[in-house]
């Protein structure tokens, strides 16, 4: 067996923040994948045919079993090695961060493509999204007012799960994320935006086609 078949496959769109936050969890971990660029409009059929709900990020193993849930692939690629100890927060459990992560995921996500995307939404205004979102913001304001990162003084899994999200609400329009009053998410987030996890894992790759020679994803 070549190093080629013994490496996980991710199917991959690199401005997506669920495939985002999974491939930093990959590089943490220190695995190392043949990544698949995906184009969104051009979905490849071998991804489909893995994942039939065709969302990335979509991460197949050696053995032909699929994780396609990006929080899931962070949590396995983590429970295969942790140096960073994402899994282990300085203060809280596990399964605090998974609650914390729920709500991003849950209420977040929803006010957020709402205010993002609100002309996909039959009657959303994106003003009413952007004020139950920036409630939820607040709240983690607080915490990091705590401490410098969401689970401590290190950053941990939720904070790389989670951070993508907010990144997407900042650049939505960043002049008025700017002028809100978080001042402890508002440096949170830089420090997130210029960590080597979000730099390597936000390195540019061309569109994967079938037969194309394997572009193998690793931490530097």
């Amino acid at each position: 067996m070549t190093d080629h078949d013994t490496r996980p496959v991710l199917y991959s769109f690199r401005r997506c923040p669920y495939a985002m936050r999974a491939r930093m969890a990959l590089l943490a971990s220190g695995t190392d994948v043949e990544l698949r660029e995906v184009v969104l409009r051009d979905k490849p059929q071998s991804m489909i045919d893995a994942s039939p709900k065709a969302t990335v990020p979509v991460l197949i193993l050696p053995d032909g079993s699929v994780i396609d849930e990006s929080l899931e692939i962070m949590v396995w690629a983590l429970a295969e090695n942790d140096p960073e100890k994402w899994l282990e927060p300085e203060s809280g459990t596990l399964e605090d961060m998974l609650a914390l992560i729920s709500q991003n995921d849950g209420p977040f996500k929803h006010h957020l493509d709402r205010y993002k995307y609100f002309n996909r939404y039959e009657d959303a205004d994106p003003a009413e999204h952007r004020r139950d979102a920036e409630k939820i913001l607040n709240r983690l304001d607080g915490r990091l007012a705590v401490g410098k990162y969401l689970f401590g003084t290190r950053p941990a899994l939720a904070d790389f799960a989670i951070a993508p999200f907010i990144r997407q609400f900042a650049n939505t329009d960043r002049d008025a994320f700017d002028a809100a009053p978080f001042v402890h998410l508002q440096r949170w987030l830089d420090d997130f935006l210029n960590s080597r996890w979000f730099a390597d894992a936000m390195v540019k790759y061309d569109q994967w086609h079938e037969g194309d020679e394997p572009v193998i994803f690793k931490a530097a």
